[in-house]
């Protein structure tokens, strides 16, 4: 699947962290971008259970580009990022990465013809974890001391959302800095210490602890036999969500497992997320 005209910056280095690799992003922008006539945005983070994954690949039931090629025919252009992984750098380090993006995103919005006022961010399992927080947890400052402004849509694509019921596994526990074991097994208060302290830290690291009312709207998508992450993670994020009084949609992908295998046709899921975005990042719904 190729977007004639697509214009693709590749390798731009975002962010640069005494001790750690380069962080890279991509752009995929429609051709009609410029900076008198600014195009949305929309992030995309990749998944592989925080510790492994790349930018350049999405899920290989997925045309190579499907989702960057099908944001940009819809006139959004779409970023893929780089971020720390679990084997490089503990949480939060991966939520200040995307905001890191986003932020150098917006700083040379006039460049490429971006909107740096409608911005969305979407991520398939893992990823969307990463752009839930983003749109949920209280904005970062920059160098400058200025707030991050909101992000104006987020998608999430099988994505857990509750890491404390998921905290004894080792994906989530690595990410967090811990392996939920003590030294010794009969120290019970050290044991319980960690224990205590791992369940804190996948609490920070869950979208439902900072769920709020003025979160944007999000289009939560999850395969209703999802084995790896099941849906009642989606199910959680949506009530809590709603319950606040803030928008959500849920779309339960029948017989569809993680990262939608076994659905016959995915790119119908990515060109309605599309259009979930299509519709939010219009410049009538930011008015």
């Amino acid at each position: 699947m190729s977007t004639p005209g697509k214009i693709t910056p590749t390798g731009l280095t975002y962010a640069e962290i005494q001790g750690f690799r380069p962080l890279l992003l991509d752009l995929h922008l429609p051709a009609a971008a410029s900076a008198q006539s600014p195009v949305p945005l929309v992030v995309w983070m990749h998944g592989g259970a925080f510790w492994s994954g790349d930018r350049r690949y999405l899920p290989s039931n997925l045309a190579p580009n499907a989702v960057f090629d099908t944001l940009a025919a819809a006139g959004i252009a779409a970023a893929t990022i780089d971020y720390r992984l679990s084997g490089e750098a503990k949480y939060p380090a991966q939520l200040h990465d995307v905001r890191a993006a986003i932020r150098y995103l917006r700083a040379n919005a006039a460049t490429w013809g971006l909107d740096a006022t409608r911005v969305g961010v979407w991520g398939e399992s893992s990823g969307g974890t990463l752009g839930a927080l983003a749109a949920l947890t209280p904005a970062d400052k920059d160098a400058d001391g200025a707030v991050d402004q909101p992000l104006a849509a987020a998608a999430t694509f099988c994505s857990p959302t509750d890491l404390v019921a998921l905290r004894h596994f080792s994906a989530i526990s690595g990410l967090l800095g811990s392996t939920g074991e003590t030294d010794s097994d009969a120290d019970t208060d050290a044991a319980l210490e960690a224990a205590a302290a791992l369940e804190a830290a996948a609490a920070q690291a869950s979208p439902l602890t900072h769920v709020r009312a003025d979160a944007p709207p999000f289009l939560i998508v999850h395969g209703d036999a999802d084995s790896k992450v099941p849906i009642r993670h989606a199910e959680l994020l949506h009530e809590a969500l709603l319950a606040a009084g803030a928008r959500s949609t849920l779309k339960s992908v029948e017989g569809a497992d993680h990262v939608f295998d076994g659905h016959p046709n995915p790119q119908q899921l990515v060109e309605q997320a599309v259009a979930f975005f299509a519709q939010e990042l219009a410049p009538t719904a930011r008015a």
